[in-house]
């Protein structure tokens, strides 16, 4: 079951990310409680992270989108 990311857990989110993976990333809410939060590296939305409660157990899920347009510029650099 995928339940709302609470402004502390995004707080918490924030800091493991920035510990594990860049410390310039971001976790913001969205406008609607019952949805997850995104991932912020500056003004780029990177992907965003839900909570999933699962046999009582709790884990957050970091979904990253990628679309062709940003591999192939990627590529182009």
């Amino acid at each position: 079951m995928t339940a709302h990311v609470t402004p502390e857990e995004a707080s918490k989110l924030e800091l493991f990310l920035r510990g594990k993976l860049n410390p310039d990333l971001m976790v913001k809410m969205r406008q609607r409680p019952d949805e997850c939060a995104e991932i912020y590296l500056g003004v780029e939305c990177l992907g965003v992270v839900q909570k999933v409660v699962d046999e009582g157990e709790t884990s957050f899920s970091f979904e990253i989108s990628i679309i062709q347009e940003d591999l192939d510029e990627a590529a182009a650099v």
